[in-house]
């Protein structure tokens, strides 16, 4: 069952194409990571799932049309962005009884449950908490209404890497339960990569790649070929290649792993690798 679904997806702000005519098909219980360059579109993207843009093409998410729907989705569906959204002069407390009177599937209980593991005190306003506190009584909010779609905009900028880790690890060991979907954009790609079952590389309004970390795993290779392998390694033709420390490291597309092996250190790469390998190739393609 897919909770997200979209063909030809396409959303313009005058001239600009921001989606381009998008196809993609995001299923239950899956942690996608949505990632790409500034201006990409994955912001837009996001708008258009949460109904809070008109976009052209058919968009189903959780079974329902979000811009013609969208009080009905929002009971299903929660949302973390980039940037604080609560008033600062609200106190924890009374954020917590908000939440309560407005969602009809906010648990208290749950939401007062991970606070206890906080250094937040139900008595403080937002303006006295540290950025790392306001994204733990977010991420404390959102993990007490029991929604489908949990949507995470760039939700740890700026916050330092215990923090970080601290929300990803709450995020896996107390929200996700293989039913919920999650969909997380982020810049910071090397720190959820353990957490993802997919990835998609979206730019200038297209996706550029997509799969699951399955497939990631088995399909990408990366080597070091020794120096005097280098010329043979070149010769298999790899999709793209980088220096580092005087060293090429050649990444590779659906490559014989045995094949490699005798060339140099074969390992597999990281998305982050990947990605500039993509991007990289779309450059070329583009200037040519």
């Amino acid at each position: 069952m897919s909770t997200i679904e979209a063909r030809g997806l396409r959303k313009s702000f005058g001239s600009t194409i921001a989606l381009d005519s998008i196809d993609l098909r995001i299923e239950e219980g899956r942690i996608l990571g949505l990632i790409g360059p500034n201006g990409a579109g994955k912001s837009t993207l996001l708008n258009c799932v949460l109904g809070l843009i008109p976009y052209e093409g058919d968009l189903n998410v959780i079974g329902l049309n979000p811009w013609r729907a969208r009080e009905r989705l929002m009971q299903e569906v929660c949302f973390i962005a980039d940037v604080a959204v609560l008033p600062r002069w609200l106190r924890v407390s009374q954020a917590i009884d908000y939440v309560e009177g407005v969602h009809p599937r906010f648990d208290r209980a749950k939401a007062e449950s991970f606070l206890a593991r906080t250094q937040i005190k139900r008595n403080s306003r937002v303006r006295e908490l540290s950025k790392g506190m306001v994204t733990q009584l977010h991420l404390a909010l959102v993990m007490a209404i029991d929604a489908k779609l949990l949507v995470l905009d760039e939700p740890t900028l700026g916050l330092d890497l215990l923090f970080r880790k601290q929300f990803y690890d709450t995020l896996l060991n107390d929200y996700f339960d293989r039913t919920r979907t999650i969909v997380v954009t982020t810049h910071q790609v090397e720190e959820i990569q353990q957490i993802l079952t997919d990835m998609m590389f979206i730019n200038h309004g297209r996706i550029a790649l997509s799969c699951s970390m399955e497939d990631f795993e088995t399909r990408y290779t990366e080597l070091a070929p020794r120096a005097d392998s280098l010329a043979e390694a070149r010769a298999l033709k790899p999709m793209y290649e980088r220096q580092i420390l005087g060293r090429s490291i050649l990444l590779f597309d659906g490559a014989n792993r045995a094949r490699l092996a005798p060339l140099g250190e074969v390992r597999t790469p990281s998305i982050a690798d990947l990605f500039v390998a993509v991007m990289g190739e779309q450059a070329k393609g583009a200037a040519a």
